[in-house]
């Protein structure tokens, strides 16, 4: 059985994010926000200064890296929320628990990291995205938004409270 590893990452780290930042782009641009081309082009200050503001997360299958997961603090109309984004799974490791694994660690750091009531943002197109979200007990909130990074898409933010552990 395979052993699956979830890592809260530091700058010290920040080559392994890049390479799954850059994979997700190639992978599933049109699912992540960002620029391809640009991100590539990011020195080692640019990347490692990423850290400031938002907290990584990797999950590997047997020492492979295989997911990623942004997770920012912010307060904003839901209250103080952690706002997870650019979360991807490389398509060898879809659907083996990689993103419930990362959830799980966000819940059992809730309290200390302040993750308690957690948010994201996913394409309204994005149907399987949401069905999985939705098996992880987020909710959709209010009515879709316009991006402003890709022109003529709307997002549904959907959010919800970490469990009591």
């Amino acid at each position: 059985m395979s052993q699956i590893k979830v890592e809260l990452l530091t700058a010290e780290h920040w080559f392994r994010v890049k390479e799954l930042r850059l994979a997700s782009l190639r992978d599933s641009p049109h699912a992540i926000g960002g620029n391809l081309e640009a991100e590539s082009a990011q020195s080692e200050s640019e990347w490692r200064a990423k850290f400031e503001n938002l907290h990584y997360l990797i999950a590997s299958v047997d020492g492979i890296d295989g997911a990623i997961m942004t997770v920012e603090n912010l307060v904003g109309d839901f209250g103080a929320t952690a706002w997870i984004g650019g979360c991807w799974s490389s398509p060898e490791f879809r659907g083996v628990g990689l993103l419930k694994a990362m959830l799980k660690f966000v819940d059992q750091h809730a309290q200390e990291k302040g993750w308690q009531r957690q948010g994201l943002g996913v394409w309204e197109d994005n149907h399987a995205a949401i069905a999985v979200y939705e098996k992880l007990n987020f909710v959709a909130m209010g009515e879709p938004k316009p991006s402003t990074r890709v022109s003529d898409k709307f997002y549904i933010r959907m959010i919800r409270d970490a469990p009591n552990l």
